[in-house]
């Protein structure tokens, strides 16, 4: 199994300001006042990652907690006879490593990248001596473990009761949104793993999807065409999940 992802050097930049300071965005970082991200900057790292990678191990510990800045990356349940399903999806502007904000050190999933990406990355130990000088961090933080939460168990339900074809589209219509790109890369047997089901029905369902021409689907990659037409085919899980996050972004806009 692949380790925790190392920090090496890459021709992707961080984004930076007039003032030569790293420019954070996104619902977590991009939400917290200046003072406290002036104490959280100097303990962050940039670290790219490849597809692939592992970020947590289930059962191991919580090393570094990351925020992702783009990308994609799997919650994934496993089972104990090592089959696995995906359980929540974590995209542009998301966390990883919760647990570490209630003061747990180790994971219950597995956090892999499905997609080249992004992130900064703290040591879990330092964020958890930060968080209670960063109350607006920790209330982020918060937040974003309630919408994941909210995801995981939409999914949860998604897996139990509807059709291959429905759920494929709705994974796809999700990776999309929080990749940000209709190119997604990805392989019938990790979209199997993922939708915990075998190859031979995901081969079905994106066969189905691809003759309509909603998705076109090489070795590898899978690219969306027509947006509209993957939500008719897709449960309405997506919509279910778009509509609340739809509505505590309202709640929580400042007022």
């Amino acid at each position: 199994m692949s380790a925790a992802i190392p920090i090496t050097k890459t021709v992707i930049q961080p984004r930076i300001s007039d003032n030569g300071n790293r420019v954070f965005s996104g619902e977590i970082l991009g939400r917290i006042p200046h003072s406290e991200l002036d104490l959280i900057r100097s303990r962050l790292e940039y670290a790219p990652f490849r597809s692939h990678q592992v970020l947590h191990e289930a059962g191991g510990k919580i090393a570094f907690a990351y925020f992702i800045e783009n990308g994609l990356v799997s919650v994934v349940n496993i089972q104990p006879d090592g089959k696995s399903v995906e359980v929540a999806l974590i995209g542009c502007g998301g966390f990883a490593g919760l647990p570490i904000v209630d003061g747990f050190t180790t994971s219950p999933n597995r956090l892999i990248t499905q997609a080249d990406g992004t992130a900064y990355r703290i040591a879990g130990t330092t964020l958890r001596e930060l968080l209670p000088h960063c109350p607006q961090l920790n209330l982020e933080l918060h937040r974003y473990g309630q919408r994941l939460a909210m995801q995981a168990m939409q999914i949860a339900a998604c897996n139990g009761l509807h059709e291959v074809e429905e759920r494929l589209a709705r994974w796809l219509l999700m990776s999309q949104d929080l990749l940000g790109s209709d190119e997604l890369p990805l392989t019938q047997h990790l979209l199997g793993q993922m939708l915990g089901t075998r190859r031979s029905s995901v081969s079905l369902a994106a066969g189905a999807l691809s003759r309509a021409g909603i998705i076109s689907y090489r070795r590898g990659r899978v690219t969306v065409l027509d947006k509209l037409k993957l939500q008719d085919a897709a449960c309405q899980c997506y919509q279910v999940i778009k509509q609340q996050l739809g509505n505590w972004a309202a709640e929580t806009q400042p007022v």
